[in-house]
Formats: C-alpha cells, sequence, structure tokens
C-alpha cells in the first residue's frame, strides 16, 4: 500500500510507559510525539524523549518530539470534600441558581455556592452580561455584576457537575493573560535540554508571544520549530491571524478551547480556514483535539470520529494529533492504527492529488522556483515514483508538501534537527544521508542505492533529485534532475 502522506501525532503518557506500548506506536506508524508539559515533571518528560529516540535508533525511524507548554490555562481552584459525593471534592450546581468566583476566597473552601480563582485579573476583565464556560463549556454562568473587582457574581445558565482546577473561557475571548507563564520559561529550558523538535506555546493573542518564546528558546541554545496552538477567539480574527501564521514554524488548530472561545457552530469554517492559510503562507497544520475521543476507553472509533479525520485530511492537514487517546486511554495503539487506515483511504480521494497553489506567483528565491518546479514535473510526468530533496534547513520539502501530491517526498539530510522538522510535513519522508562527496554523479548513485535499501525504489522507476552545489549550506537548492533507475541514471 502507499505511504501515509498525514502524519499521525500521538501524546505520550502512563499508558505509553507500559512495556511494549511505544514499540507499538512505531509499529502502528506514528511520525511525532507530543509531551504534555501541563502534566507530569520534567524527569518524566526527558525519560519519555530519551526512550522515543532509542526506539528511533532500534527501529532506524526517525520519530519527531513535541513540547507543549501549559500556558496561561484560568482555572477555579478547589472545592470541600462532599458528604453526598462520597468524599468526592466536586458539587452540582443546578440551572438557574447562585453562584460566585472569588478571588478572596480560599482556595479548598469552595462550596456549592462558591469557589476561589487565582487569576486575579479576571474580575476587571468581565462585565455584568459576558458569559462564563467551565470545563470546555460543560458548565455556563452568566456574570450578574462583579463586587469591588474581587467576587463575581452569577447564574448559572447550563448546571451540570463541577470538580477541582477547571479551566475558565470567556466566551468571545478578551482575557490578557501572558502566553508565557513563569512555569513556561522554566519548561522552556527542560525542553531545550531534551532538545525538542518543537515547541507549542499555548494561548498565544499575537505575533509578539511566539517571537518571545523563539527568543527564550535561543537563549538555551534550542532552535526547535515553534509552534502556535490557536485556542483564543482574537487569534482567528485578522489580520491577526496571518500574523501568528506568520511568526510559527507549524500551527496547530487547537479546537478545544478555541471551540468554546467562538462557539462549537463557529468552530467548523475556522477549523477550514485556518489549514488553508496555514498553506498559503507555507506552513505546516496540525488538527487537534478530540479527533478520536471515544478510543480512550473504546477498541473502535465511532463513526463520526472517522468522518472528523477524514475531514481533516481532505482540507488538507499536515498532521492530526491523539491527546488522552494515547497518553491515557485504554488502546493507544489500535488508536493510532485507526488512523493510519482512515488516512490512507481518504488519501485515494483523486480531489487531494491536484493542486493550484501558487501556480500564478513569481517567485523570487530559486530554491523555492525550483520547489515548485519539481512538484509540478511530478505531477505531469508518468512513472514519477519520488522525489529526494536534499536539504540542509528543511524549506524545500516543506515547500514542495504545500502541493497536493501522491508520490512521495524524501528530505535526504545529515542535520539531526531538520530530520525531526520534516516528520510534521505532509507527505515528506525523512532519510539521514551523509554526502562527503562533491560529485554531482556520484550523489546520484548513493541517493538512489539508498532508496533501493530502503525498499521505496525499483529498477524502471523515475525518480526527481533535487540539490544545490554539494556546499552545505542553506537556501542552496538550484538543480533539479530527473533519473531512471536501472539506465545509468541518465536524464
Amino acid at each position: 500500500m502507499a505511504l501515509r502522506r498525514t502524519k499521525i501525532l500521538a501524546t505520550l503518557g502512563p499508558a505509553t510507559d507500559k512495556p511494549g506500548v511505544l514499540e507499538g506506536l512505531f509499529a502502528a506508524g506514528v511520525d511525532a510525539v507530543r509531551l504534555n508539559f501541563s502534566h507530569g515533571t520534567a524527569e518524566d518528560h526527558i525519560n519519555r524523549a530519551n526512550a522515543v529516540r532509542e526506539m528511533s535508533k532500534k527501529t532506524g525511524r526517525r520519530v519527531g518530539i513535541l513540547a507543549d507548554l501549559q500556558g496561561p490555562k484560568i482555572r477555579i481552584e478547589r472545592f470541600k470534600p462532599n458528604a453526598k459525593e462520597n468524599g468526592a471534592e466536586k458539587v452540582w450546581l443546578h440551572n438557574g441558581q447562585d453562584f460566585a468566583l472569588d478571588i478572596n476566597l480560599d482556595y479548598t473552601a469552595g462550596d456549592e455556592t462558591q469557589v476561589a480563582i487565582s487569576y486575579e485579573p479576571l474580575p476587571k476583565e468581565v462585565k455584568a452580561g459576558s458569559r462564563l464556560l467551565l470545563d470546555d463549556g460543560r458548565v455556563v454562568l452568566d456574570v450578574v455584576n462583579v463586587e469591588e473587582n474581587l467576587r463575581i457574581n452569577c447564574t448559572v445558565v447550563v448546571g451540570g457537575y463541577l470538580s477541582n482546577k477547571k479551566g475558565i473561557n470567556l466566551l468571545g475571548g478578551g482575557l490578557s493573560a501572558a502566553a508565557l507563564t513563569d512555569k513556561d520559561k522554566e519548561d522552556i529550558k527542560t525542553a531545550a535540554k531534551i532538545d525538542v523538535d518543537f515547541v507549542a506555546v499555548s494561548f498565544p493573542r499575537c505575533a509578539e508571544d511566539l517571537h518571545e518564546a523563539r527568543r527564550l528558546l535561543a537563549a538555551e541554545g534550542c532552535y526547535a520549530s515553534i509552534v502556535s496552538k490557536v485556542e483564543r477567539a482574537e487569534a482567528v480574527v485578522q489580520p491577526t491571524m496571518d500574523e501568528i501564521i506568520l511568526a510559527s514554524d507549524v500551527v496547530m488548530v487547537a479546537r478545544g478551547d478555541l471551540g468554546v472561545e467562538i462557539g462549537d457552530a463557529n468552530l467548523p469554517a475556522v477549523q477550514k480556514r485556518l489549514i488553508q492559510r496555514s498553506r498559503a503562507l507555507d506552513r505546516a497544520v496540525i488538527t487537534a483535539t478530540q479527533m478520536m475521543e471515544s478510543m480512550i476507553e473504546n477498541p473502535i472509533p465511532t463513526r463520526a470520529e472517522v468522518f472528523d479525520v477524514a475531514n481533516a485530511v481532505l482540507d488538507g492537514t499536515d498532521a492530526i494529533m491523539l491527546s488522552a487517546e494515547t497518553a491515557s486511554g485504554k488502546h493507544p495503539v489500535l488508536a493510532v492504527e485507526a488512523m493510519d487506515r482512515v488516512c490512507k483511504e481518504t488519501e485515494q480521494q483523486p480531489s487531494i492529488r491536484t493542486s493550484k497553489h501558487r501556480v500564478e506567483c513569481t517567485f523570487q528565491r530559486v530554491d523555492e522556483a525550483i520547489a515548485m518546479s519539481a512538484m509540478y514535473m511530478a505531477n505531469h510526468t508518468d512513472d514519477v515514483k519520488a522525489i529526494v530533496a536534499m536539504t540542509e534547513s528543511g524549506s524545500t520539502p516543506l515547500w514542495m508538501s504545500r502541493i497536493s501530491s501522491g508520490i512521495p517526498i524524501y528530505a535526504f539530510s545529515s542535520q539531526l534537527h531538520t530530520l525531526g522538522k520534516v516528520t510534521l510535513y505532509r507527505g515528506v519522508f525523512p532519510m539521514y544521508f551523509s554526502n562527503e562527496s562533491q560529485d554531482h554523479a556520484t550523489v546520484n548513485r548513493e541517493i538512489v542505492d539508498l532508496l533501493r535499501t530502503k525498499g521505496q525504489s525499483k529498477n524502471g522507476d523515475k525518480i526527481i533529485i533535487t540539490k544545490g552545489d554539494l556546499t552545505g549550506q542553506q537556501g542552496g537548492t538550484s538543480a533539479l534532475k530527473v533519473v531512471t533507475i536501472g539506465e545509468g541514471l541518465t536524464p
């Protein structure tokens, strides 16, 4: 069967720490893993990253590592143990009742009438009529009034159970919490120590939030790709949306908090627009949150989840993400296998193998023009079975991956960071290649030999090779060659 082009990003956690599970994820075809810094210790993340690197060496498959910063998650505090709930620290809120969020309340004194909050600016940032959504919108409160910028009196609009430390969102967005907390800044140091391939910034409000994260990483000697997790309502309004995309290397459509802030009905159109704009601006894009949520408990996905994954693939997402399905679910390997099946079948649709991306553009860079030319030739020439991009920075395979195609793109590089970076690019497959020759014919033969060794080519196949002057410099792609395997590597 053809290689899967859409990448799968799986979250690591207690479920994947069990013997044999990580090996099973590799065998199922996971392309990158996520370390969720909202949970666990620095030691947990370091150990999991080391296990991934060891498995990569064992299997010969480069799997990327993404560190996901917690960000300014605004939460309620804790409830007193409830005798009616067998000592559980949760309460039941009834529709229409009064309920308050209070800065001055002791953080463990919550009950059926009130609960503490630690985000001190919240009373100043809401007003009568504001709508607050707790626990991802499962509980909805309307603000009645605010007392002395300390206590927010509310009416319960949608009731239900509410337990400790659940998140708070403001419908429509607008909360001023900084994207990078003190905890995030410490976690950036851990991410740099791990030498991750990607760092995801939660709740960015503007491009500067992403620039700050990049500066903090660079100060630690780490040049990981920056992922912007689009979760705020204000982040999907132009021109802020494009500014955030351009400040990122990768964009994540983080549908949990985003859906709460903008409303579920608006989420599908925003998801499609984010994917389209990210691809148009030459950025990779991940679609995340609840993609196969039922598989936390069940061994097969629902039909609705199958359609959700397929629609993201049809929209052109580079990668799809599993969260609790793999981190704490009962069937982490089956979840990856299910995603793999859906992606492969969806990718057979002819509609996603053609592209009009940038066909009317004038290119200012030779390397980008070479990348576009290679993809046009691949899609319009019989018998082209593969594209090989020799790359230092990963830019050429990124540009190539913006063009819809059914032909695999192999990123050949000796730079491990570059190989990690391309693990999330749609249709791009990393291959370690240490080139010591300055002779183009020799290099072409070595490329073909490696593809044959990996079982990715055979006699009679045409492959397209792009490369520079073999100097090892970034931005140097300047040549394109078509070779036929088994025919003396002649054009």
